[in-house]
């Protein structure tokens, strides 16, 4: 048996693109496993909305005046809550009001409920009305059963 040698010639454009269509068949791969595979997580059942969307008020009444809780929701959040009609005399006989809605507020956006909000001492009775009123203005937005 007579051994003979063989010579392989190899181009080096010729090694580029195959390593570069390899490379894009494994991506291609990859991305028809993950957008295909069978062990795909079925997406979660659409919540039930938890209110109406719109912008709902309550009022409260101080010494025949009126001020009204504007709170303003989404299907499923608390996108703001805020005092309007907030006369001037009002707002100097009662100079809590602003300061504990703002904080208020922020209590409830973050957490998205009325449950553990929490307020000073020294406010106590204001935060107590404007949570009332802003309980009733998110009773109207509850979806009727």
């Amino acid at each position: 048996m007579s051994r003979q040698t063989k010579i392989l010639v190899l181009h080096m454009k010729e090694l580029v693109y195959t390593a570069i269509f390899l490379v894009l068949g494994v991506i291609l791969v990859i991305l028809l496993v993950t957008m295909f595979g069978m062990d795909k997580k079925e997406a979660p059942a659409a919540s039930p909305a938890a209110y109406i969307a719109g912008v709902y008020t309550s009022s409260i009444d101080f010494q025949n005046r009126s001020v009204d809780v504007q709170v303003i929701v989404d299907e499923n959040r608390i996108k703001d809550i805020s005092l309007i009609n907030l006369e001037d005399t009002v707002s100097v006989m009662y100079p809590l009001m602003e300061p504990t809605i703002e904080r208020l507020r922020d209590q409830i956006l973050e957490q998205q409920s009325l449950e553990g909000v929490s307020y000073e001492a020294e406010n106590q009775y204001t935060s107590a009305v404007l949570l009332r009123a802003i309980e009733q203005a998110l009773e109207k937005a509850a979806p009727s059963e």
